[in-house]
């Protein structure tokens, strides 16, 4: 490996050369940030280095009696700003590489949005639906005793990602507090109301993929009401956004999960297809669409196109052929850096993860202030605060798109790696 190669991927010595994506894309996302830190600039490499990996193995007795063994990770990318916050994903696929770059994007997405956390993320390898219900909660348990170590409500804070939910939430918070010998609510976010949990939690990412999609289109004169809008992933992001659009007026065209990808010019039937996901596990076998091939789901003309899934699907091939007016990205990492440069040649706007989908951990922050002060709040009051919140950095990272002359995913991480490196500068190094 070269040392440009090395570079490339932050000189971490436990990275694949050969599969350096998606933590590479995280770095040179950074690197496009590197002219415009002035004298904070000596502390980018900061950004570049997580604070904290832990690998972790989780080994389970399988309902036959069998052993069976997982490879769990966390990683702290950044503390400077306060706790550790980010999801825990369970999916087959998950790798340290991915993680890192997720705990990465936390940090700018958290300060991003003026947040006072740092950025963190864990998952394990393993398929939730090739398990038992009994032996994922053994999984969850055993994930959480080991990496009880480095969380805590003031060290760093879990939450719902791909292949989780509350009960997920439940079940690691309940771990954390025997571990402790006392109820800690505030370990995670994302659990059920009965446990300390937010109204409006759920459906937070969601929501703020809509919000910041609306606040887009008014800085590009689209009207909202009558647009065509397609979706990837129908879950508690892309399902909640299609919603949201659908309410508003727009005409959702288009809806891709694992199971099916699916579509109707004059419209799905929302309500039906979340009612049928909510059934059936996913879209397939859904009446009110026609199945296409994935490869035209991303060529649709379309004024809203929402990558709501997993990283990596907007790539530099497909990204000459996207016809939409915005992308804006429900999940995190869908757009490589080579495909943003092309979409941007091509004039198409990119509501960039850090911001769209910033809705989640905004109300996982108002979880975690609740469960502190044993005072909760009304889910109009949570919607209220999250809108304020969504719209007033939209507002910002505009601006300085408009200043700098940049995308508005460069714009974000201008924002934020200024607030995450003045907060390093200023708390130095320690010893």
């Amino acid at each position: 490996m070269h040392d440009t190669d090395l570079a490339h991927v932050g000189g971490l010595s436990y990275l694949n050369p050969s599969a350096p994506e998606p933590y590479a894309s995280f770095i040179e996302q950074i690197e496009r940030v590197r002219p415009y830190l002035g004298e904070l600039e000596r502390w980018i490499e900061t950004l570049k280095h997580p604070k904290r990996t832990l690998i972790v193995d989780v080994p389970i007795v399988r309902d036959d009696g069998t052993i069976a063994h997982y490879e769990g990770y966390r990683v702290q990318h950044n503390l400077s700003r306060g706790p550790g916050k980010g999801g825990i994903r369970f999916h087959p696929a998950v790798t340290l590489n991915e993680v890192m770059a997720l705990a990465g994007w936390m940090t700018v997405k958290n300060a991003a949005v003026g947040l006072p956390f740092g950025g963190a993320k864990g998952g394990i390898r393993v398929d939730p639906r090739a398990v038992t219900k009994d032996e994922l909660h053994r999984i969850t348990r055993r994930f959480t005793s080991e990496i009880g170590l480095i969380i805590g409500p003031d060290r760093d804070i879990p939450a719902p990602d791909v292949g989780t939910n509350a009960v997920t939430m439940a079940v690691m918070m309940d771990t954390f507090s025997m571990n402790r010998g006392g109820t800690a609510t505030g370990v995670v976010t994302g659990k059920p109301v009965a446990l300390g949990g937010s109204l409006g939690r759920h459906e937070a990412t969601g929501r703020g993929v809509f919000i910041t999609a609306r606040e887009a289109a008014r800085h590009q004169h689209i009207e909202v009401e009558g647009a065509r809008v397609v979706v990837q992933g129908f879950g508690n992001v892309g399902g909640i956004a299609a919603r949201l659009f659908h309410e508003a007026g727009a005409r959702v065209i288009a809806a891709a999960d694992h199971g099916a990808t699916l579509h109707n010019e004059a419209g799905i039937d929302v309500p039906a297809a979340l009612a049928h996901v909510a059934e059936n596990g996913s879209l397939a076998g859904f009446p009110g669409a026609t199945p296409i091939d994935i490869e035209d789901f991303w060529q649709l003309p379309c004024e809203f196109l929402v990558p709501a899934a997993l990283e990596g699907q907007i790539t530099e091939v497909r990204a000459p052929r996207v016809q939409t007016r915005i992308v804006v990205e429900g999940a995190n990492g869908p757009t490589t850096p080579a495909a943003d440069d092309i979409l941007k040649d091509r004039g198409i706007l990119v509501v960039p993860d850090v911001l769209a989908n910033a809705g989640g951990v905004t109300v996982s922050y108002f979880e975690w202030v609740q469960d502190f002060s044993s005072f909760f709040w009304t889910e109009d009051e949570i919607n209220d605060r999250l809108e304020r919140i969504m719209v007033n950095a939209f507002g910002a990272i505009w601006r300085v798109s408009e200043e700098k002359q940049v995308s508005l995913r460069t714009a974000a991480f201008i924002i934020a790696c200024h607030r995450v490196l003045e907060a390093r500068a200023e708390r130095g190094l320690y010893p």
